[in-house]
């Protein structure tokens, strides 16, 4: 029997992946939390095999830290993460993060228990390119960092104080970004990508 702790904000998701997973003959939810931050208490009391966690949670809690922490405490658990933002590095976080396994909300639920049963036999399961939006993996980490500065509400001097850039370094970065994504201004494309959930300026 997998046993199973849910994060997850959204009551109606969270009730509807315990359900989901009660009604397998091989999985029972023994725990479930709002909040990310509540996840590694959860564990050492309820001593899960898998966890399923959302990215974002109740609080802003950021699933990605919390998940980290969980691996460097309780490395036999297994997490999958989830997250209904195509977040252009929350994949990469993911895995810097230890975390086993990666999926989509929008993936449809058989999807979901061949993703945790496959984790809990040791065989992580990431989204490919073909899964992003498509201009998601085109960025450097220099673009990704300018974008995520800008979202931030950073001003051009503000971000090359930061990045220990030059003026005449980041004018081609974001040229570059501009070129890539069809956008006349880089305060256009943000906005875009924060409103998409392409960027989550805080993570």
């Amino acid at each position: 029997m997998i046993n199973i702790l849910i994060v997850e904000d959204q009551t109606i998701l969270r009730d509807s992946l315990e359900r989901l997973i009660n009604e397998q003959k091989d999985m029972t939810v023994v725990g479930e939390t709002s909040d990310a931050s509540k996840a590694p208490e959860l564990c050492r009391e309820l001593s899960p095999d898998l966890v399923l966690m959302d990215v974002v949670t109740e609080n802003d809690a950021n699933g990605l830290v919390w998940a980290e922490r969980i691996r460097k405490e309780f490395p036999k658990i297994k997490i999958v993460m989830m997250t209904g933002l195509p977040e252009i590095t929350c994949i990469d976080k993911a895995r810097k993060a230890g975390v086993h396994s990666f999926i989509y909300k929008n993936s449809g639920y058989e999807q979901l228990l061949f993703v945790i049963r496959n984790t809990m036999k040791g065989f992580g399961t990431y989204p490919g390119p073909e899964d992003n939006q498509p201009f998601v993996s085109q960025f450097t980490e220099k673009e990704i960092a300018v974008i995520r500065l800008v979202c931030q509400g950073k001003s051009r001097s503000e971000m090359i104080k930061i990045l220990g850039i030059s003026e005449s370094t980041i004018k081609p970065i974001i040229t570059s970004i501009l070129d890539k994504t069809g956008f006349d201004s880089i305060m256009k494309f943000a906005i875009y990508a924060v409103g998409r959930g392409l960027i989550l300026p805080d993570m």
